[in-house]
């Protein structure tokens, strides 16, 4: 067989190759479905652990005024000034706090959240929420506060409950927060708090 005779058999093979179907050896693989095994239960706990390996400070109260306690004593004992917190509801839960009207130049900001990713220990912020944009970005301390009925276990479980949410009117603007702001873009030097807030605290409660 001549050279040109085996070239022609092996494009011959390549065309029916390409003719003819394949089954994918991994269909998990596309998309349909997420590559991590959900967990039923404790997404508090994986979540507290995830958060805390970003450097995120979790702390879980008990009821609404175990909320306010616990963040009375955060704010005395970092001597926090100027918070700014343009959420009505939390302003009322809260009391006292979010009276200072300038988030560029606040000392601490205080904003609820969409949800939280439990594996990543990401929090979800939206533009459609009432502090909008910049609350969660501008102030060096941000401080969230959160339900354990907003805990999802993965990011593709977030974004299906925005999509619930907000339907065909989805927020601009979705972002995942983990942690303090971070960047090694400088001589590969990590520096925190660069693009956002240098700490990040969670308060979670079983409601307000």
């Amino acid at each position: 067989m001549n050279i040109s005779a085996s070239k022609e058999n092996i494009l011959k093979k390549i065309r029916k190759a390409l003719s003819e179907s394949t089954p994918l050896p991994f269909p998990a693989s596309e998309g349909s479905q997420s590559v991590f095994k959900a967990r039923e239960d404790d997404l508090e706990l994986l979540f507290a652990g995830a958060f805390s390996k970003l450097q995120g400070k979790f702390s879980f109260c008990i009821d609404g005024n175990d909320l306010k306690l616990q963040l009375t004593s955060l704010v005395k004992e970092m001597g926090l000034k100027n918070i700014y917190c343009p959420e009505k509801n939390l302003q009322n839960l809260l009391g006292g706090y979010g009276e200072y009207g300038d988030v560029k130049t606040c000392g601490a900001s205080i904003t609820s959240c969409e949800y939280l990713v439990a594996r990543t220990g990401s929090i979800i912020l939206s533009s459609a929420q009432e502090y909008g944009r910049t609350t969660s970005v501008y102030a060096p301390i941000h401080i969230c506060i959160a339900t354990t009925d907003q805990l999802v276990y993965d990011v593709r479980d977030g974004l299906k409950m925005m999509k619930e949410k907000y339907g065909s009117a989805l927020p601009s603007m979705i972002s995942f927060a983990s942690g303090p702001s971070r960047t090694a873009d400088i001589e590969k030097t990590l520096v925190v708090g660069v693009h956002g807030p240098k700490e990040v605290y969670l308060f979670l409660t079983d409601k307000f």
